[in-house]
């Protein structure tokens, strides 16, 4: 379970049974998640609470939030991956999910095949006729995971091309963040704290948002 730093409850004694916080990697929330799991603590996802929130409010303050955190994940990684193997009561089932399922595919195989296919393999595609690829992996696989992506969000079907190009350029700063964590290039430990505006007011002045209907014009 991922769990996420600002939006979650612990108990005191997992904490101290999953050996406390530690600042060896910049995913501390992730990492004593991890060290909790191999304890035998169970997480509990509770649906009906709603907290404040917010999301980095400048392009360079989200690059760096995903560059933390795909550099801090696969970084990671290589920190547990022996604790994972020797746990004693953890069953295989288990330890293979969370080292291939949860650690390999998701922190470090996703944004490197993702980089160079939307950034490498398709755009030669299109420039050498000559050079065959399956259609499968250049498009059913694609169209696949794009409609699994924004069928969540049919509202925002509108915005999908721009979607797509942002995405394509964020994959590039994963897959360098991921492995800058994994082989600890430069600047895998880097903390820098996301700005948000919200900093910047009482806590009384930001009020937990209702959703709203957007005029076409905002959109």
């Amino acid at each position: 379970f991922s769990f996420n730093g600002t939006a979650g409850v612990w108990r005191t004694a997992a904490i101290k049974e999953a050996g406390g916080w530690k600042d060896r990697t910049t995913v501390e929330d992730m990492d004593l998640a991890v060290r909790a799991t191999l304890k035998g603590w169970k997480f509990v996802y509770v649906g009906d609470i709603r907290v404040k929130s917010e999301l980095p409010s400048t392009y360079k303050a989200y690059c760096r939030q995903q560059f933390r955190w795909s550099c801090g994940g696969a970084h990671l990684f290589r920190k547990v991956a022996k604790d994972i193997l020797t746990a004693k009561d953890v069953s295989l089932i288990k330890k293979f999910h969370m080292l291939y399922s949860f650690f390999l595919v998701r922190r470090v195989m996703a944004p490197t095949v993702a980089c160079i296919l939307y950034n490498i393999i398709l755009p030669i595609s299109v420039m050498i006729p000559e050079l065959f690829l399956p259609v499968w992996g250049i498009a059913y696989i694609p169209t696949v995971l794009l409609v699994v992506t924004a069928i969540r969000h049919p509202k925002n079907l509108h915005i999908l091309p721009f979607w797509i190009l942002f995405e394509s350029v964020m994959t590039m700063h994963r897959m360098r963040a991921a492995l800058s964590g994994l082989f600890e290039l430069s600047e895998f430990n880097e903390w820098v704290v996301t700005k948000k505006t919200g900093n910047n007011f009482e806590d009384n002045e930001v009020p937990l948002l209702q959703k709203t209907r957007k005029r076409l014009r905002d959109r």
